[in-house]
């Protein structure tokens, strides 16, 4: 169940406006498609819209207002994805897999599925998504069409469709950068430390920053 044409035509624009604005999520995108290449990028840009499902439907039964109305609730899921940022990019620096390395011995990097996984972990602990989705998605929701949880999950997944398209934007540009960047040895030997440092700068970004943007 869709608002009217009219309302649908604002929400796209001004979703479209919102996604074009850099977020942690494609920060987590970009880092995975430099330190992995384009299909890294893609699966991670797939968990984070996986993400935006599930932020979707706490919308649609009231999860949303319940961080916003608890200082407490917010702020712990606040720090402990932050944390959990930070976990994955320090895993990052310790790892002794990076580019050049796997050029020389075809070593096992980190598998698709775990990667996809740690998409979705990073959006579900992003609380600035919930209330992103607690102060948008309710602008276009008219109570006298009846439904308001189908109202905010059709809005939600449209959202997620969208966010996916324009992550999958960054992970293909950013991982042909990086294949750009794979025929210089120096980069290779050092692509890891690059990775590992955009996870952490985002993690301690998201603890610090004070004011809700997207993802």
């Amino acid at each position: 169940m869709f608002p009217s044409h009219a309302q649908l035509v604002f929400f796209v624009t001004a979703a479209a406006i919102l996604l074009a604005i850099p977020g942690p999520a494609v920060l987590y995108i970009v880092g995975r498609s430099i330190g992995q290449g384009r299909g890294a990028g893609f699966v991670s840009a797939l968990g984070i819209g996986v993400g935006t499902l599930v932020h979707t439907a706490a919308a649609a039964v009231g999860l949303s207002a319940l961080l916003v109305s608890s200082a407490t609730a917010f702020s712990a899921v606040k720090y402990i994805g932050a944390a959990y940022l930070v976990f994955l990019g320090v895993q990052r620096l310790r790892s002794k897999e990076s580019l050049a390395k796997q050029a020389e011995d075809n070593a096992p990097r980190t598998s698709l599925a775990r990667i996809f996984g740690q998409g979705i972990v990073v959006n579900i602990l992003n609380p600035k998504t919930a209330l992103f989705f607690f102060a948008f998605l309710p602008q276009f929701v008219d109570p006298a069409r009846g439904h308001v949880a189908l109202q905010i999950a059709s809005l939600g997944v449209l959202f997620a469709v969208m966010g996916t398209t324009s992550d999958s934007l960054w992970a293909l540009s950013s991982g042909t950068v990086a294949g750009w960047l794979r025929g210089n040895p120096r980069w290779m030997r050092s692509e890891r430390f690059v990775s590992g440092g955009i996870l952490i700068s985002l993690g301690l970004a998201t603890a610090f920053a004070g004011s809700s943007t997207r993802k």
